[in-house]
């Protein structure tokens, strides 16, 4: 089984997020997994189901490339909501 935060499998779309003043790329599950766990679990609280349905589409792409659509769709929603996009 491999690490969510580890995963090289490139997204549908990429993201530039800012944050604290600066722009973050993120164009991987991986580097979309570390994004979302990274921050406190207070920042997305507001937005608690929605952050745990990207959580766990990004671990299952990880796993199998082939819903790496889904896990996209999820971060897009999950960003979006969060007007972070």
């Amino acid at each position: 089984m491999s690490k969510p935060e580890d995963s090289r499998t490139p997204l549908t779309a990429t993201f530039k997020v800012r944050l604290n003043g600066e722009t973050v790329s993120i164009d991987t599950v991986g580097a979309a997994y570390r994004f979302i766990t990274n921050l406190s679990a207070a920042e997305w609280m507001e937005f608690r189901s929605l952050h745990r349905d990207a959580v766990s589409a990004l671990g299952s792409a990880a796993e199998n490339a082939m819903l790496r659509v889904q896990a996209t769709a999820a971060l897009r929603t999950l960003f979006a909501r969060a007007k972070l996009l």
